[in-house]
């Protein structure tokens, strides 16, 4: 396999069902405050998630293996820890970046959809219409959504989102239970201000 889609990879299976866990419910009246989630800040790359609370972070283990070299995985945050199993969609963050050189050709974001694509549609996902570009904070990106029915009731939505920026492809990817969800996950990513300097 090229080496270059070892974070895809990574990626993929993510999205594989040993992604699953079983929710507890939340008790009644405990809605977490906004305090109580954790943001995750990336200086060089310009963008901040804030992990809903609760939320398992497994990045250490991700990154095992990797080679830093050729891209490394940033973030990964899941509901529930992956091992788990259970009976309902395990939503999660991952979050990862590649050198940009790494694919000969590649001048913008869309290029690197269809690497993505191939590799997605491989682990059984159908695409969900045809990419888009968002904006979020003034920052354009391209979005990319797929599925996979796991069941005649389960279906695992996906949503990567993917930024071209100082050499490095940065995607971020959102797995959820339905498209409503996934869009919740997005709307958690911010962007500094290319204006905002330290005072």
């Amino acid at each position: 396999m090229n080496s270059r889609l070892a974070l895809l990879v990574v990626l993929a299976l993510s999205l594989s069902p040993v992604a699953q866990a079983q929710k507890k419910p939340t008790p009644p009246g405990s809605k977490p405050t906004e305090s109580a989630e954790t943001i995750y800040r990336n200086s060089a790359l310009g963008f901040r998630y804030r992990i809903p609370y609760g939320w398992v972070e497994r990045t250490k283990e991700m990154q095992e293996g990797n080679d830093a070299g050729n891209g490394e995985v940033l973030l990964a945050a899941f509901e529930r820890p992956p091992q788990a199993a259970g009976d309902t969609i395990n939503a999660a963050v991952v979050i990862a970046a590649e050198k940009s050189d790494a694919y000969p050709g590649l001048k913008n974001a869309e290029d690197f959809l269809g690497p993505l694509t191939e590799l997605t549609t491989s682990k059984g996902f159908n695409a969900d219409g045809d990419p888009s570009e968002v904006e979020i904070d003034l920052r354009r990106l391209v979005r990319v959504d797929f599925s996979k029915a796991l069941n005649y009731k389960l279906t695992m939505h996906q949503s990567t989102l993917v930024l071209l920026t100082k050499g490095q492809i940065v995607s971020f990817t959102f797995i959820a239970d339905s498209a409503e969800g996934v869009n919740d996950l997005i709307d958690r990513l911010g962007f500094s201000s290319l204006k905002s300097k330290k005072k």
